[in-house]
């Protein structure tokens, strides 16, 4: 039997906010809008190349802070093409760092949540 992520909820403040940085900044695609009533609207967006999506909203946090989720992590051929294309985008990301694990740039959407994203190092 397979179980595969597909989906993590991120915790944010303002939904339009979010959704706007996610899809015009970092260029993830937005493949759910939808209220489902008057408590609860759900926005699914997948990085491009991911088989898994984030979803933001609202009535979907069961608790969680907006800003409290860290470490989500997307893999990348190469990592200062990745810092290049985000920072052209308009995000603030940070500047390469290797480790013997990969080399990875790091960003925070509007609400603090964060992201790493990594190349991961060649194998032997």
């Amino acid at each position: 039997m397979d179980f595969r992520l597909e989906l993590v909820t991120v915790p944010v403040s303002d939904v339009d906010r979010a959704k706007a940085f996610y899809v015009e900044k970092v260029g993830f695609n937005a493949d759910h809008d939808h209220r489902v009533n008057e408590q609860i609207r759900f926005v699914q967006l997948t990085p491009p190349g991911s088989p898994c999506s984030i979803a933001i909203g609202t009535g979907l946090e069961d608790g969680m802070a907006p800003g409290s989720v860290q470490g989500l992590q997307l893999v990348v051929a190469d990592a200062d093409a990745a810092r290049a294309e985000l920072a052209g985008r308009g995000v603030e990301v940070s500047e390469v760092s290797e480790f013997p694990w990969g080399r990875f740039v790091f960003f925070k959407d509007p609400d603090g949540n964060g992201w790493n994203v990594q190349e991961l190092p060649p194998r032997d």
